[in-house]
């Protein structure tokens, strides 16, 4: 299993959200550059970045930091959040983002969707599923799916997707230990599909059980932030 660290940008700062609610936010001391050369030193070569403004407002905002980031650090970025068509994945890969993550996209949008994972393939596109009392969220998390989230998944998978970030929302930021029952599920079902785990990471115990289900990987956010896990922790995985 694959940790990835996780750099949330609001309006250029590094911050992380409780729940995706943006009226409860922590603010870092911390550059984004700054926090990924942190990471590089520590010995990843591959993060996870969300730009905040960009979910919400549906359009890729944080796009100059991100650059910056790979410039100075030359990690692999995935990232995500205001990705709403073709051609706003097509400017993130030509930027240098060796993974884009869509989520609202895909349900809003499922024909551009299909032509962003025609296009670039199942390795390049990850399907952000963030799930909210069992249903797909989108937008920056404020509204949902009517579709069943399996269902769903199963249509995408049968048109070539790979890998998807599934981020129980009721957890995310919160350190209070992951879905681990949402995950046995996804694995079980889409066996061949990479799933990274997202929300609710706590410590070490809860990347040992993630790592247990023989989990693609995981992003680490909050819980590194906060001091619940070391960098050398999250590195042993």
């Amino acid at each position: 299993m694959k940790v990835i660290p996780a750099i949330d940008l609001l309006d250029g700062q590094v911050v992380r959200l409780k729940k995706g609610a943006y009226d409860d936010i922590s603010k870092y001391k911390q550059t984004p550059a700054g926090q990924a050369d942190l990471f590089r030193k520590a010995g990843f070569d591959h993060i996870h970045v969300v730009d905040l403004n960009g979910a919400r407002k549906g359009r890729f905002v944080n796009l100059p930091v991100i650059q910056k980031i790979i410039a100075e650090t030359d990690l692999s970025v995935q990232s995500g959040g205001g990705v709403r068509s073709f051609e706003d994945a097509q400017k993130l890969i030509k930027a240098g983002i060796s993974k884009i993550v869509c989520g609202s996209m895909a349900v809003k949008n499922e024909r551009e969707w299909l032509k962003t994972l025609y296009h670039f393939g199942g390795e390049a596109c990850i399907m952000g599923l963030d799930l909210k009392d069992g249903k797909i969220a989108y937008s920056g998390w404020e509204e949902t799916a009517d579709e069943d989230a399996f269902d769903f998944l199963q249509r995408m998978v049968d048109e070539g997707l790979q890998e998807i970030l599934c981020t129980d929302i009721s957890r995310d930021g919160m350190l209070t230990g992951v879905n681990l029952e949402l995950y046995k599920s996804l694995i079980k079902q889409f066996p061949e599909l990479k799933v990274i785990a997202s929300g609710g990471v706590s410590g070490v115990a809860d990347l040992e059980d993630l790592n247990s289900l023989n989990m693609h990987a995981v992003v680490v956010g909050r819980a590194y932030y906060e001091g619940h896990l070391s960098l050398g922790e999250m590195k042993r995985f």
